[in-house]
C-alpha cells in the first residue's frame, strides 16, 4: 500500500510539473506580441523596429536563464513548492505590469523582460528536479522531456489566445489578461509538488533495458566540482549555440512568415506559431525518449546534423510547404535539446546538486538569447532578411558535429 501511494504521489508530483510549465510558457508566445508592436499604428500597433520588439523577449531569455542558477540553488536547500509559487505569481506580475507602462520599451523590458523573465527562470529550473527524484533514473529522457514539453505547448493556446485577445482589446489590456490567469494558475498548481520522502527509491521498470539503467550517475558534483571538468565547458557550448539556431526562428517565426512567403493573415500567423510549438513539443518528449534508447551523444549528433541542413535550405524555403516542413526541423531539434541536456548534466553530475547544476549548464540557453536572435535583427533591419542568419546558423552547427565528437571521447576517458 505504501508504494502504491509512493507511485501515486509521484504521478501528481509529474502532472502538476508538466501544467505549471504549461502555465508559464508565455515566452513562446512573443512572436505573436512582437508583430502587433511593430505593426503601423493604425492597425493597433505601436511601430517599433524589429530590435526594438526583440529587446523584452532577449532579456526575458537571459533573465530566465540566470535565475534559473538562483532558483535552482535555492531549491536544493529549501525544497521546490515556495520557490515555484514565487516563480509563478512573478510570471503573472511581469505581464500585468506590461500593460501598465504603456508605449514604452524600457518599460515592457523590465516588466517583461526581467521581472516575467524572473519567475519564468525560477520556476523552469524547479519543475524538473523534484519529477526526476520520483522516477528511476533511466527514465531521466523521458521525464524531462514530459516536462519541458509542457513549457514548448503552451504556445499551443499561448499564440492563438494572445491573438484573439490583442485583435479583441488591443496590447495593454491582453497583457493584463494574461498575466492573471497565470498568476492564478501557477500559484495553484504548485502547491501540488514536492521532493520525495528521505529514503525513498523508485521502483525500477520491468520494461526498462539495462543499457539505460547504466546512465545512473556513480557520484553527486556540487556546482564547484563540476565547473573544474572538460566535457561541462563542451556541454555548455553546444547547448549555447544549438540553442541560439531554435531561438532565432522561434522568436521571428511570424516575420519569417510575413517577409519571407508573404503570409499576411493573422489567424494563419498565430496557426504557424502553433505548430511550431506541437513540432517543439513533441521534440521534447520523444527527443528525450530517444536519447534513453540511443544515448544522449547519439541523440546530439541527430540533432546538430539536422540543424545544419535544415538551416543551409532555409532560405530556399519559399511557400507555405516547404516552410512548415523547415519549422517541423527546427521544433524537433529544440525540443530535444531541451530534454537531452537536463538528463545528461544528471547523467554526468548525479541528482544531489542537480537543480543548481542545470541551473549554471542552462545559463548557455540564456546566452543564446544574444547571439541568434540578436544577429537576426541586425541582419533584417540591415538588408530585410534572414538569410545571413540563417548561413551562420548552419556553419555552427558543423562545428557543433565535431565539439560532440570531442566530449564522446571525453565522456569515454
Amino acid at each position: 500500500m505504501e508504494n502504491q501511494a509512493l507511485q501515486k504521489n509521484a504521478n501528481i508530483v509529474l502532472v502538476s510539473c508538466v501544467l505549471f510549465n504549461l502555465t508559464i510558457g508565455g515566452l513562446y508566445a512573443w512572436s505573436v506580441l512582437k508583430s502587433k508592436l511593430t505593426a503601423p499604428v493604425g492597425a493597433g500597433g505601436w511601430e517599433w523596429t524589429s530590435s526594438q520588439a526583440g529587446l523584452p523577449y532577449t532579456v526575458a531569455i537571459i533573465t530566465t536563464a540566470t535565475c534559473m542558477m538562483i532558483g535552482g540553488r535555492i531549491q536544493d536547500k529549501i525544497g521546490p513548492r515556495r520557490v515555484l509559487m514565487a516563480g509563478g505569481a512573478l510570471v503573472g506580475l511581469g505581464m500585468i505590469l506590461s500593460g501598465l507602462v504603456g508605449n514604452s520599451v524600457l518599460g515592457i523590458t523590465l516588466s517583461f523582460g526581467v521581472i516575467t523573465g524572473m519567475g519564468t527562470g525560477f520556476g523552469y529550473s524547479c519543475a524538473t528536479p523534484p519529477a526526476l527524484k520520483w522516477f528511476h533514473p533511466g527514465r531521466k529522457g523521458l521525464i524531462s522531456g514530459l516536462i519541458v514539453g509542457g513549457f514548448g505547448l503552451s504556445a499551443l493556446y499561448f499564440a492563438p489566445l494572445t491573438s484573439t485577445l490583442l485583435n479583441r482589446f488591443g496590447i495593454e489590456t491582453t497583457f493584463l489578461l494574461l498575466g492573471a490567469g497565470v498568476m492564478v494558475m501557477g500559484v495553484l498548481v504548485s502547491r501540488f509538488v514536492k521532493n520525495p520522502p528521505p529514503g525513498y527509491i523508485p521502483a525500477t521498470p520491468a520494461k526498462l533495458k539495462q543499457s539505460a539503467v547504466k546512465t545512473a550517475p556513480s557520484v553527486d558534483f556540487t556546482f564547484t566540482e563540476m565547473l573544474k571538468t572538460k566535457r561541462f565547458y563542451m556541454m555548455f557550448l553546444m547547448f549555447l549555440l544549438a540553442a541560439s539556431v531554435g531561438l532565432m526562428v522561434i522568436g521571428n517565426v511570424t516575420k519569417i512568415a510575413q517577409n519571407q512567403i508573404g503570409i499576411t493573415d493573422a489567424a494563419v500567423l498565430a496557426s504557424v506559431v502553433s505548430f511550431l510549438a506541437v513540432t517543439n513539443t513533441v521534440g521534447r518528449v520523444i527527443g528525450g525518449m530517444m536519447s534513453d534508447k540511443i544515448g544522449r551523444i547519439n541523440a546530439l549528433y541527430a540533432v546538430f546534423i539536422l540543424n545544419m541542413l535544415n538551416m543551409g535550405a532555409f532560405m530556399f524555403y519559399n511557400n507555405l510547404f516547404l516552410l512548415v516542413i523547415g519549422i517541423i526541423g527546427v521544433g524537433f531539434c529544440f525540443g530535444t535539446l531541451l530534454s537531452v541536456f537536463p538528463a545528461l548534466t544528471a547523467d554526468q553530475y548525479g541528482l544531489k546538486n542537480f537543480g543548481v547544476n542545470y541551473g549554471i549548464m542552462f545559463m548557455a540557453w540564456g546566452l543564446s538569447g544574444i547571439i541568434a536572435p540578436v544577429i537576426a535583427d541586425y541582419f533584417f533591419d540591415m538588408n530585410g532578411s534572414f538569410n545571413t542568419a540563417y548561413v551562420i546558423c548552419a556553419v555552427m552547427m558543423g562545428v557543433m558535429i565535431l565539439v560532440n565528437y570531442l566530449l564522446q571521447k571525453e565522456i569515454s576517458r
